[in-house]
């Protein structure tokens, strides 16, 4: 019975927490390809 209780307890935790790392690496991806094609104001080339 513990085993059941500590698996629904800790699995929307596993959940919510893969999900952030999934949408964290994706973003982290985003942001890494978008700011080399579009660079700050101040690092654009003449």
């Amino acid at each position: 019975m513990f085993a059941v209780v500590w698996t629904f307890w800790i699995a929307p935790f596993l959940v919510v927490g893969a999900i952030l790392t999934i949408v964290a690496v994706v973003g982290g991806y985003l942001y890494s390809v978008t700011s080399k094609q579009y660079p700050p104001r101040g690092q654009r080339k003449q």
